[in-house]
């Protein structure tokens, strides 16, 4: 992969008509899309409105649902999450910007257990690095990364939104 910067408009328009035929073969109907601070964010207001889905978007920070919590410590800008709307019986579109262990998801995933039990939940990732540790899977992926082991991405935005590969500075 070449270090550089991708402009994401095309990856979402994938994942638009992708998330579109999914909810359609399982006639899911008006589901309420979460995404994940921060990057997951600003992926999930553009998925909403190109969806044009009509309930209300939720926000997660995960940041006490990691299970690295004790090796990190206190995040210093953990926000609430925002949940508008009860999870439970609702079937959910969780968006992440970068999938890559599946720790965040996994972590997210219980968050939202927390506040109820959903009647599914539609995992969207605007990039997959496929270095898994845990066996989670997204349903909708804009794009497949395969990176060297001394590189890195990571999502810049919201406006423009871009992903940028680049170097690890050791």
């Amino acid at each position: 992969m070449v270090s550089g910067v991708i402009k994401v408009d095309a990856l979402l328009e994938k994942m638009t008509l992708e998330l579109q035929n999914y909810l359609k073969a399982r006639a899911i109907e008006n589901p309420m899309i979460i995404g994940i601070r921060t990057g997951g964010v600003w992926i999930a207001e553009a998925l909403q409105k190109s969806l044009e889905l009509d309930s209300p978007m939720g926000v997660l920070d995960i940041a006490f649902y990691r299970d690295d919590f004790t090796r990190m410590g206190l995040h210093p800008k953990v926000q609430p999450s925002i949940l508008p709307t009860a999870t439970e019986g609702r079937h959910i579109i969780l968006v992440d910007d970068v999938l890559m262990s599946g720790r965040t998801v996994r972590a997210a995933m219980n968050e939202i257990f927390d506040y109820g039990r959903p009647a599914s939940i539609t995992l969207a990732a605007l990039i997959d690095l496929n270095r898994r540790e845990l066996p989670i899977q997204a349903d909708v992926v804009g794009e497949v990364m395969l990176l060297a082991a001394d590189e890195r991405v990571k999502l810049t935005g919201p406006e423009p939104l871009s992903i940028e590969i680049s170097k690890r500075a050791d």
